[in-house]
């Protein structure tokens, strides 16, 4: 099957949830026999045309001008459909199935629209009325989680199907903490608290540096390492001085992603204080390390944390919480050896190779191979 793949934004430059997702459903996909073409922008110094890990990239310039540069993006990506005369037309979030409704009415192509996150929770004034629009016109539409789908049939009651991201378990074999700890340089009796992600306000990590305050008032030996870079960077590193917390709160900087599982590997919890999330891949690495995880209770993340057996969920902008279930794992090693397994035992619940079976199942169900949408 030749299958087309559209993506706002992808590696190597891009690493967050959807990027990542998206190049290992593209890779995994190749490895079973499939064509695949990923459609995306372009970033300075890469190719227009690449073929990486057995898939096709194809990289097109996005102008940033309000409107009229994501309208001129989108004709351009139903130009490169039209090239490559995929069977199936894959868009990543609800956005990106605007060029697939062109492809579907003009082309003939099947269209499957995959929610991600903030596409479904918190749409752009443009998307807005244009979700409605492509979830009525796709052919199969998939959320990550049973929260997704639900907010998802707000906007357009019909069939959702619910698949999970995935996660790659062999990057956690045989990973040594003595040896992740010493090449990261972090002591062995030093406690640490890990946060992997994009430094923007929809993080919520102002919080998780205010529940430091917190924790290092109970204990000095606590210290948190913020693994990622963003538009908030400077606003957190401010309050961290405003706190005086410059020697608990490590700015660990942009990290190449295969590198995140020795970060997780030699932390001792990961925290997740987000405002918004849908069903976030880097939950599903602090659970392959064995990390116990403390995570706002916030879209999909109810679904995977279960309270005292492989985290603790805690209400949004809270960090009296966080602080608290903080140092309710750090003082009980018991507890948090027992939630270490729950949670390497888990993740291999969510293999990609899982994950993109089920895809393979919805791409040859009867929508999708008659191109008749079948709406509730």
């Amino acid at each position: 099957m030749k299958i087309a793949i559209i993506v706002p934004l992808f590696p190597p430059k891009w690493l967050a949830g959807t990027e990542i997702a998206t190049y290992n459903i593209a890779r995994h996909l190749s490895k079973r026999g499939h064509e695949v073409h990923v459609i995306t922008s372009l970033d300075e110094g890469l190719p227009r045309e690449s073929m990486e890990q057995g898939f096709y990239v194809h990289r097109i310039r996005w102008r940033k001008i309000r409107f009229v540069g994501t309208i001129s993006f989108w004709f351009k990506i139903f130009l490169a459909l039209r090239n490559i005369n995929p069977d199936i037309v894959h868009s990543q979030s609800i956005g990106m199935g605007i060029p697939g409704i062109v492809a579907k009415k003009l082309l003939k192509k099947p269209l499957l629209v995959w929610g991600r996150g903030i596409d479904v929770y918190l749409p752009g004034p443009l998307m807005k009325p244009l979700s409605k629009l492509v979830l009525r016109n796709a052919d199969a539409v998939i959320a990550l989680t049973e929260d997704m789908k639900r907010e998802m049939q707000k906007i357009c009651y019909r069939d959702v199907f619910v698949i999970p991201n995935g996660i790659d378990l062999e990057k956690f074999e045989n990973l040594s903490r003595e040896e992740a700890r010493t090449k990261l340089q972090i002591k062995e009796d030093e406690k640490m608290v890990v946060f992997v992600g994009t430094l923007r306000p929809i993080k919520g990590l102002k919080y998780l540096i205010k529940a430091m305050n917190i924790i290092t008032r109970q204990d000095t030996g606590v210290k948190l390492m913020l693994v990622g870079d963003g538009e908030e960077r400077q606003d957190l590193q401010e309050l961290v001085n405003e706190l005086d917390l410059g020697n608990q709160v490590i700015f660990g900087g942009r990290v190449p992603n295969e590198k995140v599982s020795e970060y997780m590997v030699a932390s001792d919890i990961f925290v997740l204080p987000s405002l918004s999330e849908g069903f976030p891949n880097v939950v599903l690495e602090a659970m392959a390390a064995g990390l116990p995880v403390v995570a706002s209770k916030v879209g999909g993340l109810p679904e995977i944390i279960k309270d005292g057996k492989n985290g603790f969920l805690v209400e949004p902008k809270n960090p009296e919480q966080i602080a608290e279930k903080v140092m309710l794992l750090l003082r009980d090693e018991e507890l948090r050896k027992r939630v270490s397994r729950n949670n390497k035992e888990k993740a291999k619940h969510y293999s990609w190779d899982s994950v993109v079976e089920k895809l393979e199942e919805i791409y040859k169900v009867d929508p999708i191979v008659k191109t008749e949408n079948k709406l509730l």
